[in-house]
């Protein structure tokens, strides 16, 4: 148990007592404004089993109310507010330098077994800035759930065998291009960017002449024969995405458990088809085969087209079984964007149906939007992942060597990849997942406001204030009852908050909660050293001072990694 959490006990088991009424430590809460205390205990539900007044009740728990974690009791109408003691700050202090680089992580999740099901790109497209939502996301929930004490098996599933890789591949074999050939015959430079806008030309090709859906259908069926030009076709220029996708995850620092692909789950799908047929789950319509599920209010689940070509529930259908049978899941996690919210809920309602009771859910989350508008692989209005990556690259390398005329380009570009990459990743999970992005490069790598720049930067500056003092500021024994000033009693709580934060954050599966976190500890410690000298005070409060900078390193450092991002000792 972190000290906070003891501290709240505490407090809830004696008041309790006092009252005889049932206080839980989670009635302890942060008050709306620092200056009104370091817990607060609304009364509203205190007062309707004591069956008094909520504004009497905190006044009278202010008045009698004495415990050696208490400094001091207030009543702000139905609200008690609480500072707390040095005994109480001493405690939490001693907490954060005991776990470091563990502090926050807990055993909620008890090992239950997750997988977190990502990084679901289209091979025979581009891997742009909207695909880097889904990484960063799956990446920061990934970590934020082992913290949280799950056993967490992620995992990448690429489309590699949909209507929409037929589109591509049908216009590279098309007669009438013949300079995409010409190009596929000598071997395009940049093989992602070259297939994405094959993509884009398919559709636009097709929209002109609707008529020619027929032959991309056709293409269809040759891929799932798994034979001929077509499929030789496939296969070479399916392995230039892997071969893009498996270098953006090694720079991303993404790691899977496994890579699943849909070519390699089409035919046991098609197999449960006519199981799921001959057990009246899925039906025949119109030539068509699908699962009726009105009943439920979730429409009609399409599985197979009239042309006997597969949708996407037939390898979804037999991944999610071959899931559970290989990995003995407890919850199955799908992050895929909000588009597909009806599609999941479909497909999670026939795995029901079918027995299945492993929980499964989709973790949804809204667009990507450009300053030009929004994103889109069929028009080509996309920022392509090696053009950003490139692009925050030179930007950051451009800034370090303005600050640092005097570093190597070795210091300059490591640097700058560190801020480039945590600019890339904090921009896609600062906020809530169902809240659209417009991602613009250069508000993403400044070095102040809602930033990992400005995070990066600040645990830099306390590495640098430790570079600065002298071995006997390092070396003395630390004195906690020196921290005396308001905002070091501000940070100390706000540090001691930060296992809350994590367990918000794994409930919510939501990485913005750390983010924000991060920021406003951020803030708090820069406006702490401008108002206090660390370096310049006397060497046993400058020591404690000290110390709890580096606590904030600390938390700084592990709440970056839980969002995918890295440190660096000098910007």
């Amino acid at each position: 148990m972190y000290a906070l959490d003891r501290i709240k006990h505490e407090l809830a088991s004696e008041l309790g007592h006092l009252l005889k009424a049932n206080i839980k430590a989670v009635d302890f809460v942060a008050p709306p404004q620092e200056d009104l205390g370091d817990l607060s205990l609304p009364c509203f539900v205190l007062a309707k089993e004591l069956k008094q007044n909520p504004t009497e009740v905190a006044k009278d728990i202010a008045k009698n109310f004495k415990h050696k974690f208490i400094k001091d009791c207030s009543a702000a109408g139905p609200y008690l507010n609480i500072s707390l003691s040095d005994v109480a700050f001493n405690i939490i202090l001693a907490n954060l330098v005991k776990f470091d680089a563990n502090f926050g992580f807990n055993k909620n999740g008890a090992a239950k077994r997750v997988m977190i099901e990502y990084a679901n790109q289209n091979t025979h497209k581009e891997l742009h800035v909207g695909h880097l939502r889904n990484l960063a996301y799956g990446n920061a929930i990934n970590r934020i759930l082992t913290a949280n004490g799950y056993k967490v098996i992620p995992v990448s599933y690429i489309n590699d065998f949909g209507i929409n890789v037929a589109k591509t591949i049908w216009w590279l074999y098309h007669k009438e291009n013949i300079e995409a050939r010409k190009i596929l015959a000598m071997g395009p430079e940049n093989k992602g960017y070259f297939l994405g806008q094959q993509y884009a030309q398919s559709v636009e090709q097709i929209e002109k002449n609707p008529e020619q859906k027929g032959e991309v259908a056709e293409v269809m069926k040759q891929l799932e024969s798994r034979r001929g030009e077509i499929y030789k076709l496939w296969k070479k220029t399916r392995q230039w995405n892997i071969n893009q996708f498996a270098l953006a995850y090694k720079e991303l620092d993404i790691k899977f458990k496994t890579i699943f692909y849909e070519s390699d789950f089409i035919k046991e799908g098609l197999k449960m088809v006519n199981d799921l047929k001959n057990k009246k789950f899925l039906i025949d319509s119109e030539g068509a085969v699908i699962a009726d599920l009105e009943q439920y209010k979730l429409g009609v689940l399409v599985v197979l087209r009239s042309d006997g070509t597969a949708l996407y529930p037939v390898a979804d259908l037999a991944l999610a079984v071959e899931k559970i049978k290989r990995y003995k899941l407890d919850e199955s996690l799908y992050i895929v964007d909000m588009r597909q919210e009806l599609y999941f809920d479909q497909l999670f309602k026939l795995l029901e149906l079918l027995g299945y009771a492993t929980k499964f859910e989709h973790l949804s989350y809204d667009y990507v939007k450009l300053p030009s508008g929004m994103i889109s692989s069929r028009s080509g209005n996309i920022i392509p992942y090696e053009d950003l990556k490139d692009m925050a690259l030179e930007k950051a390398k451009a800034e370090i060597a303005k600050r640092h005329e005097t570093w190597t380009k070795k210091q300059i570009n490591e640097t700058a990849r560190v801020i480039a990459f945590g600019a890339l990743k904090f921009e896609m999970v600062k906020v809530g997942s169902l809240k659209q992005i417009t991602f613009d490069i250069d508000t993403a790598l400044r070095f102040d406001g809602f930033t990992a720049a400005y995070l990066q930067y600040t645990y830099a500056r306390i590495q640098s204030i430790n570079h600065k003092a002298d071995k006997k500021l390092k070396q003395t024994k630390v004195d906690w009852s020196k921290l005396i000033d308001k905002k070091e009693k501000v940070l100390i709580m706000h540090l001691s908050n930060f296992p809350d934060t994590i367990v918000l954050a794994g409930d919510k599966k939501d990485p913005a909660e750390i983010a924000k976190y991060l920021f406003d500890l951020a803030q708090k410690t820069n406006d702490y050293y401008h108002a206090v000298s660390v370096l310049k005070a006397d060497t046993v409060t400058g020591a404690a001072r000290l110390a709890l900078l580096n606590s904030v390193a600390s938390i700084i450092k592990q709440g970056l990694k839980l969002l995918g991002i890295e440190t660096i000792n000098e910007m």
